[in-house]
């Protein structure tokens, strides 16, 4: 099976966009969810751990 790193972390930044926080276990994952939710300026917090990555939605003000 081939994984597509670009459409896992498009579906995570949905999970985003939806309320709900997001974990990348690779730094590549976690780049390109980035790139993504700065494309689209949605606020989140990001927890940056030795497992990954955790992005968690913040209010809009």
């Amino acid at each position: 099976m081939i994984i597509n790193r670009k459409e896992i972390a498009r579906a995570k930044v949905k999970e985003l966009q939806n309320g709900f926080s997001a974990f990348a276990d690779t730094k590549e994952e976690a780049q390109l969810i980035k790139k993504e939710i700065e494309k689209l300026q949605i606020p989140v917090h990001e927890d940056v751990t030795d497992l990954g990555s955790w992005f968690i939605p913040q209010e809009k003000n």
